[in-house]
């Protein structure tokens, strides 16, 4: 069968157990996320964003983060290349893909990042992450300077996968998780 297939089929699958998440575990999960962001900030350059997502369907919202730091988020473009915006009181507006982002058009620069939070429609105990399949994140990362930036996932603990995932000659680990039954950086 096709990785793209499987993959697929691999979406469909974790999307109905991600449903399946009840409301404390996914407050949990927002709380180890802040506790792991309040840690790593402290230990940061504090010039530098920290990327967030907009949440849909079903993802972790972490968004309260604002209250507290500069967040970046993401902005999809043709050709499967993906910026990162400054998150202010602006207004956002659909990104190529149809997901709320900055409006402004200066993209931060791989040196203005210090960790991007993604979320996760799965993830193996490889690190090898299944999102909704744009590979706009492995895309980015395939270069040097954005890999070196910290990406850690956040899904709930059901969306861990106890086999391996499908992975596709492109497809990139991330260097953690984050679920509701603890940091794992």
């Amino acid at each position: 069968m096709e990785i793209k297939t499987i993959k697929a089929q691999e979406r469909k699958k974790y999307k109905l157990i991600r449903e399946k998440a009840s409301q404390l575990e996914r407050e949990k999960v927002k709380t180890n996320v802040e506790l792991f962001v309040e840690s790593f900030y402290k230990t940061t350059f504090k010039e530098r964003y920290i990327s967030i997502y907009w949440p849909l369907n079903n993802e972790i919202d972490i968004r309260s983060l604002k209250i507290k730091y500069p967040l970046a988020l993401p902005k999809c473009k043709q050709n499967k290349d993906l910026g990162f915006y400054v998150w202010d009181d602006s207004p956002l507006e659909n990104d190529y893909e149809g997901i709320p982002s900055p409006a402004n058009h200066k993209a931060l620069s791989f040196n203005e990042i210090s960790l991007i939070l993604v979320p996760c429609l799965a993830m193996d105990k490889t690190l090898l992450r299944l999102g909704y399949g744009g590979g706009y994140y492995d895309k980015l990362r395939s270069n040097k300077h954005w890999r070196s930036i910290k990406i850690i996932g956040v899904l709930t603990s059901n969306c861990i996968s106890e086999n391996l995932l499908p992975k596709a000659k492109w497809d990139i680990e991330l260097n953690g998780y984050i679920t509701e039954k603890g940091i794992y950086v």
